[in-house]
C-alpha cells in the first residue's frame, strides 16, 4: 500500500469513526428527547378537558347569558348575578371542581363582574348566619370530643332497634321534634355527630357505607328541614311572614283583621300537620332512593354497646359539656334576637376551649373550613340578587304569567307560588327568600282576591324545600361538612322530596286550610 492509498485509507476510517460518533450521539439526543416528551406527556392529563366538562360548560352557559341582550325590566348588574347562580348551581350538583373552589369563584366574579368594592364582599361573607355554622361546627367536635354522640346514639337506637328504616325514623323524629322548637340549625349540628359515629361504627371505609350514610345523615337534615315551619320558632322565615301579616293587613280600628296578628298556636293548626305527613314517608322515600348496603346494623349497635359501656358512669367533663351545651341552646332561644344565633354558637365554642374541653387542634383538623366558606359565598350571592333587583325580576316575572297556566284558581295560584319561592331559596337563604318575595306576592294574592294567609304560609313551608344543593340550607351545609355526601346526593334525593312536598302543602292548602279561616 503507498502512502497515498494509506493516508486515503486513513481519512476514510476516521470519516467513518465520527459519521458513527456523530450517528450515535444523535441517537442519544434522539432518545432523551423522546424520553423528555414521555415524561412531560406523562406529567399532562388530556383527560382533565373531559373531566371539567361541567365547568367548561357552565362557564360558557354563564358569559352567554351576560352577554346576551338585557331583558326588560332587569339590570344588567341582575343579569350577571343570575348567570352567576345559574353557574354556581351547576357546578355545586356536578362536582366539576371542587366545592370550596366555587365559592372562591363567586367572590372573584362579584369584584371584577358586578365591580363590587372588595371591603363590601368581604363583610357579606362574615354574617351572623356563617358565624353560627363555623360555632355550630366547632360545637359539634366538642361533642364528639367527649364521646357523647356515642351515648346519644345508643339512646335512639334502644328505642328503634336494628332495622335501617326504623333508625332512620327515629332520628328523624328526634331531629323534627327538637327542630320545631329549638331551631334545624341548632339540632343539624347537635345531631351530625351521632350520624357519623353510626356510620363510622358500620364501616371505617366511607366508599363502602356511602348509601347508607346517605340515610343516616339525610335522615338529620330532612328532620330538621320539615319541621323548621312547624312553629313559629323553627326558623327566621317564620317570624318575617308573621310581621309581614301585621304590617301589610292589621288594623286596630277593624276587628276582623285580627286574624292578621298570627299568634304561637294558630301557626300550629295551619303548619305542624306538613310535618307529621312527611314524617313517616322520609325514611321510605331515603331507603326506596339509595338503597344502604347494609339493612340490619346489629353488628354496628353491638359495638356501639361495647363502646358505651366502656366509658363507663358519664364523667364530670361530658356533664360540663353538657352543661355547656344547653346553656348554647339556651341562649339562641332568648337572646338570639339581640345578639344573634352566630355569636352564641361562638360564646359556646369559645366555652369549651376556655374549659379545657377541647383543643384547638381538635377544631381546627374536625372543622370543614371550605363548607364555611361555601355557606357564606352562597349568601353573599343572595345578597346581590336582592340588591340588583334581580329576585324581585324574577318573582314579577313568574307572577306575571299566572294566568296562562290557571293561576285564577286556588290550587293554581299556590302552585305557582311554591314554584317561585322553591326556586328562589335554592340560591339564596331561605329567610331572605321570604323577605324578598313575601311583599310581592301578599299584594298579589289581594288583587287575585286570594287569602294572604294561605299565601304567607305556601312561601314560608315552600321556602324549605331548597334540598337541591349544600348550600341551600344550613342543615344540609352542616351534614356536607362529614364528607360522606357529594354534591348529586342532594339532587337526586331533593327532587323527589321537593315533588312530594308540593304535593302534600298543595293538598293542605286546598283541603284544610279553608277550614281554618
Amino acid at each position: 500500500m503507498t502512502s497515498a492509498q494509506a493516508t486515503t485509507a486513513f481519512s476514510l476510517a476516521r470519516d467513518s469513526l465520527q459519521a458513527n460518533e456523530s450517528s450515535a450521539r444523535l441517537g442519544r439526543f434522539r432518545r432523551r428527547g423522546y424520553q423528555r416528551y414521555r415524561l412531560v406527556s406523562s406529567q399532562i392529563d388530556l383527560s382533565i378537558l373531559w373531566k371539567r366538562r361541567w365547568f367548561i360548560i357552565s362557564m360558557l352557559l354563564g358569559f352567554a347569558l351576560m352577554s346576551a341582550p338585557t331583558p326588560s325590566g332587569l339590570t344588567h348588574e341582575g343579569q350577571i348575578v343570575l348567570a352567576m347562580s345559574i353557574m354556581a348551581t351547576i357546578l355545586f350538583i356536578t362536582e366539576a371542581i371542587p366545592l370550596p373552589t366555587v365559592p372562591l369563584l363567586i367572590i372573584v366574579g362579584e369584584v371584577l363582574l358586578l365591580r363590587e368594592d372588595p371591603t363590601k364582599v368581604a363583610q357579606s361573607l362574615m354574617t351572623d348566619s356563617v358565624l353560627f355554622i363555623m360555632g355550630s361546627l366547632m360545637l359539634a367536635v366538642a361533642i364528639v370530643k367527649q364521646r357523647l354522640d356515642k351515648r346519644i346514639a345508643w339512646w335512639i337506637v334502644r328505642m328503634t332497634g336494628t332495622n335501617v328504616y326504623w333508625i332512620s325514623f327515629g332520628i328523624t323524629v328526634v331531629c323534627g321534634v327538637l327542630a320545631a322548637f329549638i331551631g334545624e340549625h341548632t339540632v343539624a349540628a347537635m345531631m351530625l355527630p351521632v350520624g357519623v359515629t353510626l356510620i363510622t361504627l358500620t364501616s371505617n371505609d366511607p366508599k363502602k357505607v356511602h348509601n347508607l350514610a346517605a340515610v343516616i345523615l339525610f335522615s338529620i337534615a330532612y328532620g330538621c328541614s320539615i319541621a323548621g315551619v312547624a312553629t313559629p320558632s323553627g326558623g327566621a322565615r317564620n317570624a318575617i311572614i308573621i310581621s309581614y301579616w301585621k304590617d301589610f293587613f292589621y288594623d286596630p280600628l277593624n276587628p276582623e283583621t285580627r286574624r292578621y296578628l298570627m299568634d304561637y298556636l294558630s301557626w300550629i293548626y295551619y303548619a305542624f300537620p306538613m310535618f307529621l305527613l312527611r314524617l313517616p314517608i322520609v325514611a321510605a322515600l331515603l331507603i326506596f332512593t339509595f338503597k344502604p348496603e347494609v339493612t340490619d346494623m346489629s353488628r354496628a349497635i353491638s359495638r356501639l354497646r361495647t363502646q358505651v359501656s366502656m366509658q363507663g358512669p358519664v364523667k364530670m367533663s361530658e356533664w360540663l359539656t353538657i352543661a355547656v351545651f344547653l346553656a348554647t341552646i339556651a341562649g339562641w332561644i332568648a337572646f338570639s334576637t339581640e345578639v344573634g344565633l352566630g355569636v352564641i354558637a361562638i360564646s359556646g365554642a369559645a366555652a369549651f376551649l376556655v374549659l379545657g374541653l377541647v383543643r384547638w387542634e381538635d377544631i381546627n383538623s374536625g372543622v370543614n373550613w371550605g363548607v364555611v366558606l361555601l355557606y357564606a359565598a352562597a349568601i353573599s350571592l343572595g345578597v346581590e340578587m336582592k340588591e340588583t333587583g334581580a329576585a324581585e325580576w324574577v318573582a314579577g316575572s313568574v307572577i306575571t304569567a299566572m294566568n296562562n297556566i290557571g293561576a285564577g284558581s286556588d290550587l293554581g295560584f299556590n302552585f305557582v307560588v311554591s314554584l317561585l319561592t322553591i326556586a328562589v331559596s335554592n340560591t339564596m337563604t331561605a329567610g331572605a327568600a321570604v323577605a324578598v318575595l313575601a311583599p310581592i306576592v301578599l299584594k298579589t294574592a289581594v288583587v287575585a282576591g286570594e287569602d294572604p294567609i294561605s299565601a304567607g304560609f305556601v312561601m314560608a313551608i315552600s321556602s324549605a324545600f331548597g334540598y337541591l344543593t349544600p348550600a341551600a340550607q344550613p342543615a344540609f351545609t352542616i351534614i356536607y361538612a362529614s364528607g360522606y355526601l357529594k354534591g348529586s346526593d342532594f339532587l337526586k334525593i331533593g327532587v323527589r322530596m321537593m315533588l312530594l312536598s308540593l304535593i302534600v302543602l298543595l293538598f293542605l292548602s286546598t283541603s284544610y286550610w279553608p277550614l281554618l279561616r
